[in-house]
């Protein structure tokens, strides 16, 4: 069976960056000196904020995210010669925006379009974790899955089938226990190779959609990018609304849709540590 993830990359442009630099600036991210930008999402208590410090070492900027009381961090690292920006989204267990935490994780995820986007998940709670995990994967198809806490795993006599999981998921999926260091290397790795384009994630997704909604999309899609022609992610916009999400909606009717948070300076980048290049 072939893997679903994992092909060389084909295209020259793989290797180039994907984020939206104009929208990442606009959510108070600055990308000037960095490389790649990379995304912690998470559930809450899977041991983010670790994998978080372990990455980039116990330095980092904090502040709030433009327009919101939302605390966002961030740091840095380098690994194979590129410099990656590490942004710790607020822990979730959703992305269907019930709350500010939610709003702010999801908005991050669809319009700044990072380069990767790292999901902590609790490897004694799998099972919890994945609703997360499936929604990410319906924005993004630059994805690391982190299976972290096998310790806890292994104490209660968990066994997890990590290249199983990955198969099924489409997307790398790395064991970890941070508060060790073990796996973080391998982490690294894989973080690095979907952000280059050499490791190609295909996640599994609902192929087949009935006719009604597959044609309600694709006019609803024509109409959102007639008005926001630069708007990425335009075909999860349009489920969202035909969801009844009404934060997009509300978004739509107001057209900031294509204005995501006011604007605000960056964070500074020059007293943030960027560790040296472990485990190459």
């Amino acid at each position: 069976m072939n893997q679903p993830y994992n092909s060389p990359a084909t295209d020259a442009c793989a290797a180039c960056p994907v984020h939206h630099t104009a929208n990442l600036r606009k959510l108070g991210v600055n990308m000037d000196e960095w490389d790649y930008v990379v995304a912690l999402a998470g559930n809450p208590n899977t041991g983010k904020s670790t994998v978080f410090n372990a990455l980039t070492g116990l330095r980092q900027h904090t502040g709030n995210w433009p327009g919101k009381t939302v605390t966002r961090a961030e740091g840095g690292f380098l690994y194979a010669g590129k410099q990656y920006k590490l942004v710790d989204l607020p822990g979730t267990y959703s992305l269907l925006s019930t709350s500010l935490d939610e709003e702010v994780a999801r908005d991050f995820i669809l319009f700044g379009q990072p380069d990767v986007t790292v999901i902590v998940v609790d490897a004694t709670r799998l099972e919890r974790n994945l609703n997360l995990v499936l929604q990410v994967l319906e924005i993004t198809d630059r994805a690391v899955v982190c299976l972290n806490l096998m310790d806890e795993a292994r104490r209660h006599r968990l066994q997890v089938d990590a290249r199983t999981l990955a198969r099924d998921l489409g997307v790398p999926v790395v064991p970890t226990a941070a508060r060790q260091g073990e796996g973080l290397p391998l982490l690294l790795q894989m973080i690095s190779e979907v952000a280059s384009g050499q490791t190609v994630c295909r996640p599994r997704r609902l192929r087949r959609q009935p006719p009604q909604l597959k044609r309600a999309v694709e006019e609803l899609v024509a109409r959102i990018e007639a008005v926001f022609p630069r708007l990425p992610n335009a075909r999860w916009v349009a489920l969202r609304l035909l969801d009844g999400d009404e934060r997009i909606a509300e978004a739509v009717r107001r057209g900031e849709l294509g204005d995501l948070a006011r604007s605000a300076p960056p964070m500074a980048d020059s007293d943030m540590l960027i560790p040296l290049e472990v485990a190459q």
